[in-house]
């Protein structure tokens, strides 16, 4: 799916879809973001190039500073967020939100989901902001045995 290049206002970054070409940049930035949970290569490829993801990229001055990645499952009329990072020093400049305003703006389903650290208050926030309730929690999900707490979000009225 074509995207125009997005900029938000309050945002640096142009919003721009990812693709196989950004394996580097998306490991380099799953490798600082999430040191813990960093996905591993197999994962990165997969995001990159599997059908039925939505996957974007947040670009600062030809760099990539942030992604997202939306699993979208129509047949259950939902998706699920896979993953949303921003490297530390773009943080806190709209970066994150955009990204995610970008990404449920090409959702054609009902509902999305995703899951976050319990320990992760910031991102929490930023998902409450953007109408996130919890919906739920699935215990020692994270390395470390943290439990990841999972938020939901209806986005229109189901079909009947």
């Amino acid at each position: 799916m074509d995207v125009e290049p997005l900029v938000k206002s309050g945002s640096p970054a142009r919003i721009v879809p990812a693709a196989w070409r950004d394996v580097a940049a998306l490991r380099h930035l799953e490798k600082i973001c999430f040191p813990q949970d960093a996905w591993p290569i197999w994962d990165i490829i997969g995001v990159l190039t599997l059908p039925e993801v939505i996957r974007l990229k947040a670009v600062v001055d030809g760099r990539m500073v942030g992604f997202v990645a939306a699993d979208v499952r129509p047949r259950k009329d939902e998706a699920w967020i896979a993953t949303i990072g921003v490297l530390p020093e773009y943080r806190r400049r709209g970066i994150g939100a955009a990204l995610l305003e970008t990404c449920e703006a090409q959702l054609t389903v009902s509902r999305v989901k995703l899951c976050v650290r319990l320990s992760n208050r910031g991102a929490q926030a930023l998902y409450r902001q953007f109408g996130y309730a919890p919906a739920g929690r699935w215990r020692a999900y994270y390395r470390g045995g943290e439990d990841a707490l999972i938020m939901e979000k209806t986005l229109k009225a189901p079909s009947i």
